[in-house]
C-alpha cells in the first residue's frame, strides 16, 4: 500500500474534495465549497491547505462567521441536501459565531461541516490566546458548546484521526434520517502536524441518497387507517422537498383524493393554485386549511417533524377519533405524539402507500367542501394583499403583494424569524418546488441576508427576493457586502416598521404594555434615524426608499435589470397583521400580574389550554 505525507489540515482538503454525489445522471463534487474567516487558529493549518486545492474545493471569504454558516446551509437547503459546504473559523470568537447556525441547522435537519481551529493539543503555550479554561476540566475548550447541536461531534488531537472521524462525518452528513450540523474542532497544532496516509483514503467517492422503503406490518397498519378515512389530510413537510417526492406526492394526493396542507419547510411541495392544496397550516395557517385539520380523522404527517406552529401547539387537531400515521425516515419524528409511524423515505412510502391503497379516494362530499373552504380563503387573501391606493403606511401583506405582482413564478423568496415568515406562509404564492425558503424552524433573525446568499449561490440562474424586517436588517448585514464581492446578485426588501413589530403584537396580545420591542417603547435617549438606503449603499449596492407600493413594484422591476445586489426600502405599519386565518399558539401569560389586561389575558389562556390534545 502507497502512502503520502500531509499534514493533517492537507489530508482534510483532499478528502473533501475527493466526495461526489450524483446529480441528474452526473457526478459532482459534494461539497460545494468551504466558507473560510481566518484566525491564529486556522490560517497557517487549514489556510495553507485551502490555498493548495482552491481549483478542487473553492474557498469564500464572508464578513461574520455565522453569515458564513446561514449561507452554507441555505445552500445545503436550496440544493435538498444533496450538496453541501463547510465552515471554518479560528478559535475562541469565532467558533462561537458559528454555533446559532450549528443550532439552525440541527433544528432544520439540514447538513453543514463545522470546523473550528481548536486549542493546542500539545498544550505547550496554554493558555493560548483565545482560549477558555475550565478551572476543573483541562479537556473544556469553546468548541464544547456545539456538542448539542451537533448530529456528530469530534476533536482531531491526532492526525490519523481523521482516518476514522472523516468517514463518519460523511455517513453523518448524507444520511437522510440523521442528517444534520457536524462538528470536527481541530487542534491548531495537528493542523499543521504531518503523517503518511494512505493514498487510497483520497479516492473518490460516490455517496447517493438512500432510501429506506417502509416495514411491512407499519404499512398495514397505515393503509388500514387511511381505507377506513372519512375525512383524511395531508400534511406536506420539509422531508418532502428532502426526498424530491414532491412529484410523488402531487400523484399520491391526486390518485386518492387526498388534500393537502403545508408546513413553512413544506410549502412550494404543490402549486399553490392546485385544486387540493389548501396552503399553509396551523398558527400562521390558511382559514380551508386550519378548517381540514380540526375534522380530519386520519392525518398523513408526511415529512414534518410536528413543531407546535403547524399543530397550533397541539390544539388544532380537534376531531375527538383522529389518528396521525407519521411517514418519516426518522423514527423520532414519525412516532412523535402517539402517532403509527411509518419509517421510510418520503419518495419511497409514498410509492408503496399508493400501491397498497388503491383503488381508495376520500369521500367527494370531503374533497367538495374544502374546495369551497379554499375559495373562501382565496377571496380572504386577494384583499388582504391589494394595493388599498392610500396614503396609509402599508401593511407587510400589501408589500407582499406588491413583490408578487413584480415578480415571476420561477423567483425564490427568502425570509426568517418575526412576522414577515406568518405573512408569507399565509398569503405567499408558490408555483414551483423550491422557490419558497424560509427557515422558521429555528426562527434565527439574521438569517436571512446570509441565507439569500448561499441560496443564490445554489441557484444562480434565479432571482433570489430577500424579505427582511429592519430589525434583522440591523442584526446581520454584513453578508449583503459578500453578496456583491462575489458578484452573486439578491434583490432585498427591507420593511421598516422601526422595532420589532411582530413581538410587539405578540406582548400586547398577552395583555402586556408596549415595551422595549419599538424603538419608541425602549429606554432611550433619541430615536436613532437609520437611514437603510444609505446604509446599503455604502455595502456596494443598489439603493433606493420607496414611499408607495406603487414606487416599489417600479423599484423592484428595475432591479431585474441590476448587475449587482439591490435594496429596496419601504416603511411599513408595525401595529397590523393579516387576521384573517391563523390559529392559537401557546404562549404562557402569567398567572398573577396587577395588569388588569394581563388577567383577562390569562383568563383567555386557561381557556384555550383546554383544548390541547397531549398524548392522544
Amino acid at each position: 500500500m502507497s502512502h503520502i505525507r500531509l499534514t493533517a489540515a492537507q489530508a482534510l482538503v483532499r478528502y473533501l474534495a475527493a466526495q461526489k454525489t450524483e446529480i441528474d445522471g452526473a457526478s459532482v463534487p459534494i461539497f460545494a465549497g468551504v466558507w473560510a474567516i481566518f484566525g491564529h487558529g486556522n490560517v497557517a493549518g487549514l489556510g495553507e491547505a485551502l490555498y493548495g486545492v482552491q481549483d478542487a474545493l473553492p474557498t469564500y471569504r464572508a464578513h461574520n462567521e455565522q453569515g458564513m454558516a446561514h449561507a452554507a446551509i441555505a445552500y445545503a437547503k436550496a440544493q435538498n441536501r444533496r450538496r453541501m459546504m463547510a465552515c471554518t473559523s479560528s478559535i475562541g470568537p469565532g467558533a462561537l459565531n458559528m454555533v446559532t447556525a450549528a443550532a439552525l441547522a440541527h433544528v432544520n435537519r439540514l447538513p453543514v461541516l463545522f470546523l473550528p481551529g481548536d486549542v493546542f493539543a500539545n498544550r505547550r503555550p496554554d493558555p493560548v490566546l483565545q482560549q477558555v479554561e475550565d478551572f476543573g476540566d483541562a479537556t473544556v475548550s469553546a468548541n464544547d458548546c456545539f456538542r448539542p447541536v451537533s448530529r456528530f461531534y469530534d476533536r482531531i488531537q491526532r492526525p490519523e484521526q481523521l482516518l476514522t472521524a472523516l468517514p463518519r462525518a460523511l455517513q453523518v452528513l448524507t444520511d437522510p434520517a440523521d442528517c444534520g450540523p457536524v462538528t470536527l474542532a481541530f487542534c491548531q497544532d495537528v493542523q499543521a502536524e504531518a503523517f503518511d496516509y494512505p493514498e487510497s483514503f483520497f479516492a473518490e467517492k460516490l455517496w447517493t441518497p438512500r432510501r429506506p422503503r417502509p416495514d411491512r406490518a407499519e404499512l398495514e397498519a397505515a393503509v388500514a387507517l387511511l381505507r377506513a378515512a372519512k375525512a383524511p389530510l395531508i400534511i406536506a413537510g420539509g422531508g418532502v422537498h428532502y426526498a424530491e417526492a414532491t412529484a410523488r406526492l402531487r400523484q399520491f394526493a391526486e390518485t386518492h383524493h387526498i388534500p393537502v396542507a403545508e408546513t413553512q419547510a413544506g410549502k412550494s411541495a404543490l402549486p399553490y393554485d392546485h385544486p387540493l392544496n389548501l396552503g399553509a397550516i396551523g398558527v400562521t395557517g390558511t382559514s380551508a386549511a386550519n378548517d381540514a385539520a380540526e375534522k380530519a380523522d386520519v392525518i398523513l404527517a408526511l415529512g414534518t417533524r410536528l413543531q407546535d406552529f403547524t399543530t397550533g401547539s397541539w390544539a388544532l387537531f380537534k376531531n375527538p377519533n383522529r389518528r396521525i400515521i407519521g411517514l418519516n425516515v426518522q423514527p423520532f419524528d414519525a412516532g412523535k405524539h402517539n402517532a403509527e409511524p411509518l419509517v421510510a423515505d418520503a419518495k419511497e412510502g409514498l410509492k408503496e402507500l399508493t400501491k397498497a391503497l388503491a383503488p381508495y379516494t376520500a369521500p367527494k362530499g370531503w374533497t367538495d367542501a374544502l374546495a369551497t373552504a379554499k375559495a373562501i380563503w382565496t377571496q380572504a387573501a386577494t384583499a388582504v394583499l391589494a394595493d388599498p391606493n392610500t396614503n396609509a403606511l402599508p401593511t407587510d401583506a400589501q408589500v407582499i403583494g406588491a413583490v408578487q405582482r413584480a415578480g415571476t413564478p420561477q423567483d425564490i423568496v427568502v425570509c426568517a424569524a418575526g412576522g414577515l415568515p406568518g405573512e408569507l406562509h399565509k398569503l405567499w404564492n408558490a408555483s414551483e418546488p423550491g422557490t419558497y425558503h424560509l427557515e422558521y424552524g429555528f426562527s434565527c433573525m439574521g438569517y436571512e441576508i446570509a441565507g439569500g446568499l448561499g441560496v443564490k449561490l445554489a441557484r444562480p440562474d434565479r432571482e433570489v427576493i430577500v424579505m427582511v424586517g429592519d430589525g434583522s436588517y440591523l442584526m446581520m448585514n454584513s453578508e449583503l457586502a459578500t453578496s456583491v464581492m462575489l458578484g452573486l446578485k439578491l434583490t432585498l426588501v427591507v420593511l421598516d416598521n422601526r422595532g420589532f413589530g411582530c413581538i410587539n403584537r405578540l406582548q400586547k396580545g398577552t395583555g402586556g404594555a408596549p415595551f422595549n420591542n419599538l424603538l419608541q417603547d425602549t429606554k432611550h435617549a433619541t430615536l436613532p434615524e437609520i437611514d437603510f438606503r444609505a446604509h446599503a449603499e455604502s455595502l456596494g449596492a443598489i439603493a433606493v426608499k420607496v414611499s408607495s407600493l406603487t414606487e416599489l413594484e417600479a423599484a423592484l422591476k428595475a432591479a431585474r435589470s441590476h448587475s449587482r445586489s439591490s435594496v429596496i426600502v419601504i416603511d411599513t405599519d408595525p401595529q397590523v397583521s393579516t387576521q384573517a386565518g391563523g390559529h392559537w399558539w401557546d404562549v404562557a401569560v402569567p398567572q398573577v400580574s396587577p395588569r388588569a389586561e394581563v388577567q383577562a389575558a390569562h383568563a383567555v389562556y386557561a381557556e384555550k389550554i383546554g383544548a390541547q390534545k397531549l398524548g392522544v
